[in-house]
């Protein structure tokens, strides 16, 4: 072998050795990348609801990636705390999922310490709350679906989400007294006297900063024992999810996601992981109002939050005429794909709605949209 091609050899082989240095060191930061960041404890016990609750709540914690958690079945021989306040302090998080006898006086003060010390608390259905909330007298209202308003817009549990939001299958907690003067109500409910409500607005996410720590509290997400409908909505998912970041760090990292519902209706997660884009295209065509509107309200809020990016919009307005153009898709679903397209839509859309004037059915939408965006 001759110099010149004993060079480039050993070149090479030194390009390969980087080549393969930069692989593992770029596996070994998207590994470190994944590695949750907080340390949670689910406590829970001696109601099965709340068994079933926190499974899906250490589900839809751990769906963000940043936190690993276990459950504690308090009051119960699985785990006994010997020393309350030095079990709480391993944790960056304690999640306070429970219902039954009360907290013992030791735990309660532990809890307490352990956020003024700088831990961070999530009080989830429990009704065990040291200090955060009080009352007399709480009832429930029957479980449907209800609307949400945004309180304070600023805190980092609620920035960017919207005003208004439906959130599916629930009960209304009435009667809370809010204790403390520094207790935040980050979002309020109406309580409709039609369903045995108390015609007053109801705090459902509250926040609370308590020395060096945080107290996060949600009030929606009440299991039903049967499909738990409202544990999947996407709005007591998000809420829980952001409040927990924020209980366990003073901030929040995750973007609000497309598929947060609006007040157009709300949106469910089967399996408490969020909707894709390419999952709302591939169903859009399928609408069945008699099962869900989530698809289409992902849509929305995917159009809301692109306003202004024409690349995002006329992105989203080549998708939406794909399914136009899709001999598969039901009537239905072109009917409220054209009403979109009506005032978001460009020259783009123009010839693929034209063509479907000679369907009766969507004749009137047709003209409607071609009239607006001409």
């Amino acid at each position: 072998m001759d110099s010149t091609n004993s060079l480039t050899y050993r070149e090479m082989k030194k390009q390969l050795t980087i080549y393969l240095i930069a692989a593992v060191f770029t596996a070994v930061l998207s590994s470190c990348a994944k590695a949750p960041r907080y340390e949670a404890l689910i406590v829970t016990g001696q109601s099965e609801s709340h068994r079933v609750s926190s499974e899906s709540v250490k589900q839809i914690i751990g769906e963000t990636g940043l936190f690993r958690s276990e459950i504690l079945f308090f009051g119960s021989d699985t785990r006994e705390m010997a020393d309350p306040v030095s079990e709480f302090s391993k944790y960056d998080l304690v999640i306070l999922d429970y219902e039954g006898s009360e907290l013992s006086e030791s735990a309660g003060t532990a809890l307490i310490e352990y956020v003024n010390n700088g831990g961070g608390l999530v009080l989830y259905n429990s009704k065990s709350d040291p200090g955060v909330v009080a009352s007399d007298s709480v009832t429930v209202s029957e479980r449907h679906d209800f609307e949400i308003r945004t309180n304070i817009a600023d805190h980092p549990v609620t920035n960017g989400l919207p005003v208004r939001w439906l959130h599916a299958a629930d009960v209304i907690i009435q009667g809370l007294e809010i204790a403390g003067e520094d207790v935040r109500v980050l979002a309020a409910a109406w309580s409709d006297t039609s369903f045995a409500g108390s015609g007053e607005r109801e705090p459902v996410l509250v926040a609370r900063e308590l020395g060096k720590g945080r107290m996060f509290a949600t009030m929606i997400g009440s299991p039903d024992g049967n499909e738990n409908t409202a544990l999947h909505c996407a709005g007591f998912i998000v809420t829980l999810q952001r409040g927990a970041e924020w209980a366990a760090s003073g901030a929040v990292t995750q973007e609000v996601p497309f598929d947060f519902p609006t007040a157009a209706g709300p949106v469910l997660r089967p399996d408490f992981t969020e909707i894709t884009y390419d999952e709302v295209f591939e169903n859009l065509g399928n609408y069945d109002i008699s099962k869900s509107t989530k698809y289409f309200t992902c849509l929305q809020s995917m159009v809301r939050k692109a306003a202004g990016d024409e690349e995002k919009l006329l992105k989203l307005e080549k998708d939406i005429v794909k399914v136009l153009e899709n001999d598969e898709a039901e009537v239905e679903s072109k009917k409220l794909l054209i009403r979109e397209l009506s005032w978001m839509g460009s020259e783009y859309c123009l010839p693929s709605i034209e063509a479907l004037s000679s369907v009766q059915e969507l004749a009137v939408d047709v003209d409607f949209a071609l009239a607006r965006l001409r």
